[in-house]
């Protein structure tokens, strides 16, 4: 059957791909939805398991800790080993590790089973946008796929707290980890089904390079974890700086092992590419931007105007609405301006949405909204158009660590925007930001905090497009020759 399916043609429209797209669409649905449903869900599993604000923590951050420290590796294995066999691999061990949910007893084995998730995802997430791209032959339809498989995804993104709380109503917090199991079904089924097997002339065969999957893994993971500490011990305590510098040092090794090594985990010519790093740069200010701008909204709107939780909710609306709404926007956006054009369009949206909220958000709730609405619209024009330029600027060997790479700036920068904000705001806002009732001073302190947080974003994230843009100048010449390939195959 697979045989057969390589003879053929590659699908001229998505309904072609349709059982493929679904099971891809699912993986990628998994990884947004997991975070999301399960947060709202907390308290109650601190309760079941008598877990500490720590435990609690780290339910949420072994997860996102191992995913991001592994999805390096997993890439590179992907484009060695079979993207398509890595994926089926990683569907089962998902599978497994969620089915394991129902027997949990403590939050030591549900930090256990949320780390081996995170292996999964690792193993899964970076592979969806590779073979999604691979399906098919014109940039019109690879958009278009890349388009669809992330709509999926912002749904789970933005519907998973709702579900979350409806589903506690009525049933136990397991189940919300359990729903992973026919998601993960369905996607097994998906890829088997509607993805050929794995094409040997487009893998390499190059040996693992074990000391860059370390450097690699502890590089990311430190990053990771510096951000939390910024924000939960504050910019006066030794630890962040320690994990940090750790960091940078493990950064650094890695670099060198990189431009040493005969086989890299990672080679650096690749992200040299003008369209792959200009790409990764544009990804990173949108993710500063989200994650930061998020934090923001949600302290302002509840802390300094006292609104409640629900009203909250309702006030990030305007975002939601348009990273799910916009789906249908992006292909015939792209499709007319061009994909570089589309880059640096909606990274500037993304930009001017973080000037708008730092200048503008304290003169009322209109401002907040303008700023929701422009970072949405060009982070979700950005989330296609970094995966199509990053995946077609590499050769056919290489897509896999390149979703990885984006994935892996997806999980980091956003953690950077959020030790960024949390660091200002600890700086200037003097006393627990927590409490009601505050102080004039202490509402005008938190306003200045906001404003500086928010210009700061504002400038790291428009010196990232600024580069990018410079990076993107005759890009045309930047797309994967057959030599290219050849070269960096053994």
């Amino acid at each position: 059957m697979s045989h057969e399916r390589e003879a053929t043609s590659p699908p001229q429209s998505l309904r072609e791909a349709w059982v493929a797209l679904a099971g891809l669409s699912a993986v990628f649905l998994f990884e947004m939805l997991d975070n999301s449903i399960l947060n709202v869900a907390l308290p109650t599993i601190g309760r079941d398991l008598r877990a500490s604000t720590v435990a609690l923590q780290w339910v949420t951050g072994a997860y996102v800790v191992v995913f991001g420290g592994l999805m390096l590796l997993f890439g590179a294995i992907a484009d060695r080993f079979g993207r398509r066999r890595t994926m089926l691999v990683g569907l089962v061990v998902l599978g497994l590790a969620s089915l394991a949910t129902a027997f949990v007893s403590s939050a030591g084995q549900l930090i256990a089973v949320r780390a081996v998730m995170g292996v999964a995802a690792a193993m899964t997430t970076p592979g969806s946008i590779a073979l999604a791209f691979r399906l098919f032959d014109t940039d019109k339809l690879q958009v278009k796929a890349i388009t669809l498989i992330s709509t999926v995804g912002l749904v789970g993104l933005a519907v998973g707290p709702t579900v979350g709380g409806f589903v506690l109503a009525f049933a136990p917090w397991q189940v919300l980890l359990l729903v992973n199991v026919p998601i993960a079904a369905l996607a097994l089924i998906g890829v088997r089904a509607g993805i050929a097997a794995d094409d040997p002339a487009e893998l390499h065969h190059d040996p693992v390079d074990v000391l860059g999957a370390l450097l690699s893994t502890a590089t990311i993971v430190l990053a990771l974890l510096a951000p939390t500490l910024f924000v939960n011990e504050g910019a006066g305590s030794w630890a962040p700086w320690t994990v940090s510098g750790a960091a940078v040092v493990a950064g650094t090794l890695f670099v060198v092992r990189s431009r040493t090594a005969q086989y890299p985990l990672l080679d650096l010519r690749l992200i040299a590419r003008p369209l792959v790093s200009s790409a990764l740069a544009y990804k990173a200010a949108a993710g500063l931007a989200v994650a930061g701008l998020g934090y923001m909204v949600t302290l302002q709107l509840q802390l300094d105007w006292g609104w409640t939780p629900v009203q909250a909710s309702l006030g990030m609306l305007p975002q939601v609405v348009v990273l799910i709404a916009g789906g249908r926007l992006v292909g015939p956006f792209v499709e007319r301006v061009g994909a570089d054009r589309a880059a640096w369009i909606s990274s500037a949206a993304v930009v001017s949405g973080l000037a708008i909220f730092g200048v503008f958000s304290s003169f009322g709730y209109p401002w907040v909204a303008v700023s929701l609405v422009l970072v949405a619209a060009g982070m979700r024009v950005i989330g296609t158009v970094a995966g199509f330029n990053v995946l077609r600027g590499l050769p056919k060997n290489r897509t896999t660590i390149g979703a990885a790479l984006l994935d892996t700036a997806t999980q980091v920068t956003p953690g950077i925007g959020l030790a960024v904000t949390g660091t200002i705001l600890a700086a200037l806002f003097a006393g627990d930001i927590a409490v009601s009732n505050w102080t004039e001073q202490q509402t005008s302190q938190f306003e200045q905090a906001v404003t500086m947080a928010g210009l700061t974003l504002t400038v790291i994230a428009g010196a990232l497009v600024g580069w990018a843009m410079l990076r993107a100048r005759g890009v045309a010449a930047d797309a994967p020759s057959e030599s290219d390939a050849e070269a960096l195959e053994v």
